[in-house]
């Protein structure tokens, strides 16, 4: 056969496209249209049956496309196979298989093909079975890249799967130089055939598995965000989850920021602490289109025109999807793969939609169930403000006046000081008590912005369980130098603090020291929290959840979080530290 000629019509094989064939009737089909032909093809038929019976061994997709290129190479006696898998559109490849070709070789070559140029786009546009006895002088031919085997002779045929074009088996170099032999089309194209069918088989296979794995991790975003935990630890478990569900570099979760834009609130990957925090400016065009409710699919986000920030330039293919439900856009939801990967295949995009609409319903509900539990906090703040202002002020005051009045009438001296010391006691008692009244009624909403007086606030607030008021110090101009967000972080951390020391610690003394004067072991200015206290200390056993949560919130802003020995005699107790960079 001539360098340019091809298998047409004349082929015996049944048409793929009238449906999925038995494996055994195609094969019995073959070797009867080739009866006669050559005692060769006596001698292959059980080397077909047998590279069918390999095809058709198991379910995982990939694996089955590296066993049909190995196989076909065996059957073929060919020195290099490949399979290009086109893509959706079928204008190119989307993955593409080889055998025969050393890592180091292919890491060498670069780049895979993507089928766009050449004779291999030449062989998605026009599906025929191609056998050239010279590749270099087909006029298709686009050459080889650097560091590319040289190949001379090769055989292309299609792969169907339920009647359509699933991509091109090619095979090159025929051992002993020679011409691919009209035995070689035929057993080629009959597996290819039985390809098809275990193509299709691994298809539908991992298509099932692909769904159960992101209904289990829809289930798993739900559990986590309606467990009533901390919602940035529940923000987080979206992002790993979908990180590892859609097989991306990176899960990331923006919320709408104050100022604009949509700033980064949980992250998923190898360095989330450089991205936590970071804003996505309101100009940019793609978070115009999230928070419209539009999801946006790239294949390149370091080259998209789209993407305005920075830290997509290592990114390649990427989803962004909003969590929207009910008419709001509570957020989106980013999922990158590194640059080079794989495309989002478009069964990928509509399991990660119906994830984010899954996730987005979740945090309304979660949402709605943390007002409810503020609301009821807010009612029960009230009550125990209003008892402490009506029953034990007005009680502390008539004990005051009673103990007034006896020491008028004391005519021993001890007694009368030992008694106006008592008094005084309970002047400050009440003071602070009526500073612990006006926090608890202060809402959420009405917090003011600088750090000393939210850190004072959360001291006065703790007094209240504690029974007396933490002393407290701060060194530098904590309102000025510390940064927004690691404020943020570090009342979480003090109030975690604080609440530990009065669920657990048992302590009769707290100190709290804020220090944003300090310098980093790696020589960066920070800021430093220490809670002291005399009480029991942290036993050897037991949940040790508290802590982690506020070594996490640390190393996501790039600091640290350790404990020690507190204030009790012989360092009984504990003393947590926690410190972060000032921005």
């Amino acid at each position: 056969m001539s360098a340019q000629s091809s298998q047409h019509s004349s082929d015996p094989l049944p048409d793929p496209s009238q449906g999925t064939p038995d494996p055994l009737a195609v094969a019995a089909e073959a070797t009867k249209s080739l009866h006669g032909l050559s005692t060769e093809l006596t001698a292959r038929v059980p080397q077909l049956l047998e590279a069918m019976r390999s095809v058709g061994t198991g379910l995982e997709l990939h694996s089955t496309l590296d066993r049909i290129c190995e196989t076909a190479a065996e059957l073929a006696d060919a020195r290099y196979a490949a399979l290009g898998v086109v893509d959706t559109e079928g204008r190119g490849l989307s993955d593409f298989v080889t055998y025969g070709i050393s890592p180091e070789v292919a890491r060498k070559i670069g780049h895979r093909p993507d089928g766009k140029r050449g004779l291999l786009g030449a062989l998605i546009s026009h599906s025929d079975t191609v056998r050239l006895a010279d590749l270099s002088k087909d006029p298709r031919s686009a050459g080889f890249p650097a560091h590319h085997p040289p190949m001379k002779t090769f055989l292309g045929v299609p792969i169907r799967v339920q009647g359509e074009i699933f991509g091109n088996l090619y095979l090159a170099e025929k051992h002993g130089g020679v011409e691919f032999s009209d035995y070689d089309v035929h057993m080629v194209r009959v597996l290819a055939t039985e390809a098809g069918i275990a193509i299709g088989n691994a298809r539908l296979y991992e298509a099932a598995t692909q769904r159960e794995r992101w209904i289990d991790g829809s289930v798993a975003v739900t559990t986590a965000l309606l467990s009533g935990g901390d919602a940035d630890d529940a923000l987080s478990v979206v992002a790993e989850q979908a990180r590892r569900l859609a097989d991306s570099a990176a899960g990331i979760v923006l919320l709408p920021a104050d100022e604009g834009g949509m700033e980064i609130v949980a992250v998923s990957a190898e360095s989330a602490a450089t991205s936590l925090g970071v804003v996505i400016p309101a100009e940019s065009p793609v978070v115009d289109h999230l928070l419209c409710g539009e999801p946006v699919f790239t294949d390149d986000a370091s080259s998209d025109p789209r993407m305005v920030s920075p830290l997509t330039s290592e990114f390649g293919p990427c989803m962004m999807l909003p969590l929207h439900s009910g008419g709001r856009v509570l957020g989106a939801l980013v999922t990158p793969r590194a640059r080079g990967g794989r495309p989002f295949s478009e069964s990928e995009r509509t399991l990660a939609t119906q994830f984010a609409s899954q996730a987005a319903l979740a945090l309304m509900m979660a949402e709605a169930q943390r007002d409810r539990e503020r609301l009821a906090v807010l009612e029960d703040r009230d009550r125990i403000a209003r008892d402490l202002h009506d029953l034990v002020i007005q009680r502390l005051f008539a004990t005051g006046m009673m103990l007034e009045g006896a020491q008028r009438r004391s005519i021993v001296p001890e007694v009368s000081d030992g008694v106006g010391k008592a008094v005084d006691e309970l002047d400050v008692t009440i003071q602070e008590i009526r500073t612990a009244i006006f926090a608890l009624q202060q809402g959420p909403a009405e917090a003011p912005s600088g750090l000393r007086t939210r850190v004072l606030r959360e001291i006065n607030m703790a007094a209240v369980p504690l029974g007396f008021t933490p002393a407290h110090r701060f060194l530098g101009p904590v309102d000025t130098v510390v940064g927004e967000l690691v404020g943020k972080n570090l009342i979480a951390a003090l109030r975690e603090a604080l609440s530990n020391a009065f669920r657990h610690a048992d302590a009769s003394r707290i100190e709290v020291v804020l220090d944003c004067t300090v310098t980093l072991p790696d020589g960066r200015p920070g800021v430093r929290l220490e809670v002291a206290d005399d009480g029991v200390g942290i036993p050897e056993s037991g949940r040790r959840s508290g802590l982690r949560n506020l070594r996490r919130r640390a190393e996501s802003l790039g600091g640290a979080s350790s404990y020690g020995p507190g204030l009790g005699e012989d360092g009984g107790g504990t003393t947590l530290v926690w410190e972060a960079p000032l921005q």
